[in-house]
């Protein structure tokens, strides 16, 4: 008995560093979205040894610690088509990257002050395929334009990626919940919380996905429209 449970234990977790663990979770992929899932692993092995945009420990555990963690998003809202999202602070591309595999006709705008990290987004998006993504290497409070939310991933705090998104969500309704900022955040999210006087709604990442990195994991959702 203590054999067969070694080996599911071994087979789940072989499952978690290949693609195969988007498929268990997003049953509907068409076979573009299965190949360009797939490739992310080379892409982000071969650009992460020239330029560091995730930790030497985590690129064996792409798919479940950036990957599926991005997806969250998509579990909590798949947004509809001609959605205009702003990714803050986007780094390696996440959460941008997973979810404009998701929603190919949602156009995405990825954002980071680093400059090497956008070229590391640039090279992933061109070797995606993916035609609905631009990126920007800029300050987030300095881009222009109207969304219908703004994303971030453990950036910064709520009240400063609020005031970040200040004049930039669009009063004009097409998805199922209100315009705002959808963040992805870890830990003990009680006195961040306190200091924003919008209504944030938290959700827990393990109502979604049920690997254990996720126990700690949380959405935040503030509408701002």
């Amino acid at each position: 008995m203590q054999c067969l449970i070694f080996l599911k234990r071994d087979s789940i977790h072989s499952m978690a560093m290949k693609s195969e663990i988007i498929q268990h979770y997003f049953k509907n992929l068409t076979e573009l979205q299965k190949e360009q899932f797939e490739k992310l692993h080379s892409l982000y092995t071969e650009w992460n040894a020239q330029i560091n945009v995730i930790s030497r420990k985590d690129i064996d555990e792409l798919y479940v610690r950036h990957v599926l963690h991005s997806l969250a998003i998509y579990k909590f809202c798949p947004f509809q088509p001609q959605t205009r999202v702003l990714d803050i602070g986007t780094g390696g591309g996440f959460p941008g990257i997973p979810l404009a595999i998701m929603h190919p006709q949602v156009h995405f705008v990825l954002v980071d002050s680093i400059g090497k990290k956008i070229k590391v987004v640039n090279e992933v998006a061109t070797g995606l395929g993916l035609q609905n993504v631009e990126t920007h290497h800029e300050r987030a409070e300095k881009i222009k334009g109207k969304f219908d939310f703004v994303l971030s991933r453990a950036v910064a705090e709520l009240k400063e990626l609020i005031v970040w998104s200040n004049g930039k969500i669009s009063t004009n309704q097409i998805n199922g919940i209100p315009n705002g900022l959808i963040c992805l955040k870890g830990g003990d999210l009680k006195e961040e919380l306190k200091a924003v006087s919008q209504k944030a709604q938290v959700f827990s990442l393990t109502d979604y996905f049920k690997e254990d990195f996720f126990e700690t994991k949380k959405l935040v959702y503030v509408p701002l429209s």
